[in-house]
């Protein structure tokens, strides 16, 4: 019988290979995560700081709740998928994800889903809609988005509202400006500002860009010399013109 060198040396390196991934496997859980317990916690929340509804402490409290906050427990027994997928049930995450050092340190970064208006319909509904145009839930949670009323079905502010939403976060402006959107039976919108006793008429929700552009050069240069209250209403419909409204009735074309 002819001994096969190759087939033993396949053998033997396969054995290596076995008891050097048991020794590694075992080196890394002990006694470093075997015995030791994790002693420090950091949750990290993107955007945290901007308008999301998401805290540190909301984070910690929902693990807590479900008996998964790490504090204190054996390295070896923190589930770091179960963190995740238990955050992830929170209507407010977006994304999760935890991993753990050999140090006894568990690290949680979450993404949030960004709330960019809240609904408060005249069939009673309420929530937020996300800058995506998802429905998130109403929460208890103080929050300065702008506030639509009126005629809104879901349809209707995730299609429409949602672009309105987003144009006014990302202009500090009017973002500071606008109090409240109201949606007339047609699907027109009506905009409350803080400053000045008038309303604002958009009409259909689209050119947003344009029609702002031309509110505010009518604020700088026309409300700024006649005075915030002379009008009661605003159009910003039609292109090139903006139509105002006096406290006497009387239209003024600008």
């Amino acid at each position: 019988m002819t001994f096969n060198w190759k087939k033993t040396a396949i053998v033997l390196i396969d054995a290596l290979l076995a008891v050097y991934l048991v020794l590694a496997i075992t080196a890394f859980n002990s006694p470093d995560e075997v015995n030791s317990t994790c002693d420090e916690v950091s949750i990290h929340i993107e955007d945290g700081l901007t308008m999301g509804f998401l805290n540190v402490n909301e984070v910690k409290g929902q693990l807590q709740r479900a008996k998964l906050y790490p504090l204190g427990d054996v390295m070896n027994n923190v589930n770091t998928r179960k963190i995740e997928e238990t955050l992830k049930q929170n209507p407010f995450v977006e994304q999760a994800q935890c991993y753990k050092t050999q140090t006894g340190h568990v690290y949680i970064t979450l993404s949030q889903r960004m709330p960019v208006i809240r609904i408060k319909a005249d069939n009673g509904e309420d929530y937020y809609v996300d800058e995506h145009g998802d429905i998130m839930p109403y929460t208890h949670y103080v929050n300065d988005i702008v506030v639509a009323t009126g005629d809104i079905t879901k349809k209707y502010a995730q299609k429409s509202l949602t672009k309105l939403g987003n144009f006014l976060v990302k202009h500090p402006l009017w973002r500071s400006q606008v109090e409240q959107v109201h949606v007339l039976p047609d699907g027109t919108i009506e905009i409350v500002p803080r400053v000045g006793d008038h309303i604002v008429y958009l009409g259909m929700p689209f050119d947003l860009e344009q029609k702002f552009k031309r509110l505010e050069k009518f604020y700088r240069y026309g409300l700024s010399e006649a005075g915030w209250n002379k009008y009661s209403y605003i159009n910003l419909e039609f292109r090139n013109q903006i139509i105002c409204k006096k406290r006497n009735i009387k239209e003024t074309e600008i």
